[in-house]
Order: C-alpha cells, then sequence, then structure tokens
C-alpha cells in the first residue's frame, strides 16, 4: 500500500494521504495499479458528465479531468520528447534539446494533435466506455514498464528518471498489468482488441526509441504514456467492433 500511494503520489496531484520517500523499486510495478486508480476517477467523472451533457461535451471534459489529474504530468514530456526527436538530431543533440525546458513549435503541435485524438477517441466510445475509460490510463502507466525494462537510460549521469534504471525490473514485476487485462474483456470484442492495440502499439514506440537513439528518457516515457492513451482510445472506439 505504501508503494501504490507513492506511486499515485508521483504521477498523480491527487492527495492520497502524508509523502511518502520515493522508493523506485517499490512503486514502478505500481504503475499500471495508479493508472487504474486514475481510469476510476476518470469513468465516475465521464458517467456524471454524460448525465449533464451531450457525449462530445463530456469527452473534452474528460480529456481536461485527465491533464489536471495528472498535473500534465505526461504531457510536458511528451512536448519535450517531440521537439527533441523530430528532425535528424544526432543523439547528444537530440537528449540537449529534451533537456530544455523550453518548448518548440514542434512539441506544442504534437500536445495539440495528441489531445485532439484523445477527444475524438474518448467521444467515440460507446459499447463498454464505463470499463475501457477505467483500463486505458492503467495500460497506457503500465507501458512506461516495458521502456524501463528493454530500453537503457539516456542520461547515466543523472536525471529525472534515472533512479528507475538502477535495477533492472523482473518478470514479476509485471504482475499487476494482469488486473487491468482481465478488467479488459468485461469490455467483450473492445477488450481483445484494446490487447492487441498495445501490443503494437508498444512495439512500435520501443523500436522507433531504439532505431532514433538507442536508449529513453524521463520525457520519452511520458511521451510513451500520452501516445499510448491517445491511441488507444481512438483505436477502441472503432465503430464496426461490437
Amino acid at each position: 500500500m505504501r508503494n501504490l500511494i507513492s506511486a499515485i503520489q508521483f504521477i498523480t496531484i491527487i492527495p492520497v494521504g502524508k509523502t511518502i520517500q520515493f522508493n523506485p523499486k517499490g512503486m514502478i510495478p505500481l504503475f499500471p495499479v495508479a493508472g487504474l486508480f486514475i481510469g476510476i476517477l476518470l469513468a465516475i467523472f465521464d458517467f456524471i458528465a454524460c448525465i449533464l451533457w451531450s457525449g462530445e461535451v463530456a469527452a473534452i471534459l474528460d480529456v481536461l479531468f485527465l491533464v489536471i489529474v495528472t498535473g500534465a504530468f505526461h504531457i510536458d514530456g511528451l512536448s519535450d520528447a517531440a521537439d527533441g526527436l523530430y528532425g535528424q538530431w544526432p543523439k547528444e543533440k537530440a537528449l540537449e534539446i529534451m533537456k530544455d525546458s523550453r518548448v518548440g513549435a514542434m512539441g506544442v503541435v504534437i500536445v495539440i494533435c495528441a489531445l485532439a485524438v484523445k477527444w475524438g477517441g474518448v467521444s467515440g466510445l460507446d459499447t463498454g466506455r464505463f470499463v475501457l475509460l477505467m483500463v486505458v490510463p492503467a495500460y497506457s502507466r503500465g507501458s512506461m514498464l516495458f521502456g524501463i525494462k528493454f530500453l537503457k537510460y539516456g542520461r547515466p549521469d543523472g536525471g529525472t528518471a534515472h533512479a528507475f534504471f538502477n535495477k533492472s525490473l523482473e518478470p514479476s514485476d509485471f504482475k499487476w498489468l494482469l488486473i487491468p487485462v482481465f478488467l479488459s474483456f468485461f469490455a467483450g470484442l473492445r477488450g481483445i482488441w484494446l490487447n492487441i492495440c498495445f501490443v503494437v502499439c508498444l512495439s512500435i514506440i520501443l523500436t522507433f526509441y531504439k532505431k532514433r537513439i538507442g536508449c529513453i528518457t524521463g520525457d520519452m516515457l511520458g511521451a510513451m504514456t500520452e501516445i499510448m492513451e491517445s491511441t488507444l482510445f481512438l483505436m477502441v472506439s472503432i465503430g464496426v467492433i461490437q
């Protein structure tokens, strides 16, 4: 429970008790559960919003809810990663650009596109909407475990996510992902499709990172989370899947 509270405190602004000592080894495996916590709040918020407004308006509010509850934590990483990885910058230059706190034009464009895609995906949800709103944030936060496991850290001399890479993740550290996977099947065919899209999207992102600069940073982990969340919401809203 202490590690879960630590994970929630790290990736959200939700007040869940007193500040607990930062423990990367203990909280990283619980990122999917922290994401599920966010998803449960999102699903409840959406249920209330849909009573008061249309589905499209509720979807906009859902996206704003995710931005607020996470303190735009992952969005900041997405904008920095977009600035650094766009173009043909060499690895060292790309890492330098991502470390710069200033936001470039590409970062702004990518953030707008990601939020627009997320809104489109959420507004298109019908069958299994409540379940999908719960589990997609869990899948997107869970994707960070794969980035930490399969890519080396790009700033060995120190960085925001440096402590996450001090010890390699073990297979048992992925067990908490089974909770959102189990819940996804309550969404029927959309749940099965969600798992397929997760594997494909995760493979594409990790392959791109490896080929582009051969490593990963905290900003790139945040970018992975946002891209995964937007893409999964879009894909599970495809109308032909019932």
